[in-house]
């Protein structure tokens, strides 16, 4: 006991430290881009040097980046994270505004993902036909092959302006379909081979024997066998989920977190920047900590 405690204790402490670290780098990575958002202001308007300098000063541009981090850290651990220079409006009612949309995307693609990935495994094994396995195969090499972005292009081209049947902008299914088959991909192999080794096993293949129902062998015999291999496995998916899901945002004009973040940069608008990504972040190894300590309790075989 004394063990898995130390171990839920590192992954946190762990988690925490992952956090900080990609929170420093990006509020640093903003920065060296070139080009602040006095600088888009000028370009918009008649401002001279000394105009530009005075909004500086008055934005807080021109202080050390270590003061600016500081600052910024101690009102964040407040829950404040400044306001915006470009829109003066709150960053984090504006990244509440987004997030219910990512979270939306997030989760249908996360379901569709496990559903076609658990369906098509199971399928495969229980029945032993070919086509199932062919499609367990297919879809690992689809996820391997076939970067979620050109697929989500080529998406656009067919279903939405030559068939005419989604919207090319706002439609939440059609890249929630893309992500989703790219998840089943991660999942579907590596489950189907854990159900197949725990299919050949001794009690399933008496409970064969003895006739039940092929439901019920897998309900009751093979998925608890493959829930830490599926645990696992989904925690990696679903970190890897934030980056896809940012990708279709912008590529489908879903006004959630990533279309957010991506016209900040444009703007130069850092704190807005700086606040998406520290939530970005806090959820990608939140996720990764949540996951890790589920599969510890489940599987007491890694605390030894």
């Amino acid at each position: 006991m004394i063990t898995r405690l130390r171990g839920i204790a590192f992954q946190l402490a762990k988690a925490l430290a992952q956090a900080l670290a990609i929170i420093i780098i990006v509020f640093l990575l903003v920065r060296v881009v070139p080009g602040d958002v006095v600088d888009m202001f000028a370009l918009q308007g008649d401002l001279n040097a000394a105009q530009q300098a005075a909004m500086r000063a008055e934005l807080g541009l021109d202080r050390p980046v270590t003061a600016e981090f500081v600052d910024w850290l101690e009102k964040a651990l407040t829950g404040d994270l400044g306001e915006s220079l470009r829109f003066k409006r709150p960053v984090a009612e504006m990244v509440a505004t987004a997030l219910p949309t990512t979270l939306a995307f997030a989760a249908l693609s996360f379901a569709i993902g496990l559903v076609l990935a658990f369906g098509t495994a199971l399928a495969a094994v229980m029945t032993g036909n070919r086509f199932f396995a062919f499609l367990v195969n297919l879809l690992n090499i689809w996820s391997i092959a076939l970067p979620t972005f050109c697929v989500g292009v080529v998406a656009i081209l067919v279903f939405s302006i030559w068939l005419g049947w989604l919207p090319v902008f706002g439609a939440m299914l059609l890249p929630a379909i893309v992500i989703g088959i790219d998840n089943a991909g991660q999942i579907a192999k590596p489950l189907f081979e854990e159900l197949r080794e725990a299919a050949s096993s001794a009690h399933v293949r008496t409970a064969r024997a003895k006739g039940l129902h092929p439901l019920r062998i897998a309900l009751t015999y093979l998925l608890p066998t493959a829930i830490p291999v599926a645990l696992a496995l989904s925690g990696l998916v679903l970190a890897g989920l934030v980056a896809g899901t940012l990708t279709m945002e912008v590529l489908f004009g879903l006004q959630g977190i990533g279309s957010l973040t991506l016209q900040a940069i444009h703007g130069r608008d850092y704190p807005v920047v700086q606040g998406a990504i520290a939530v970005i972040a806090l959820g990608v190894v939140a996720i990764n900590a949540v996951t890790d300590i589920l599969h510890r309790l489940i599987d007491p075989r890694l605390d030894r």
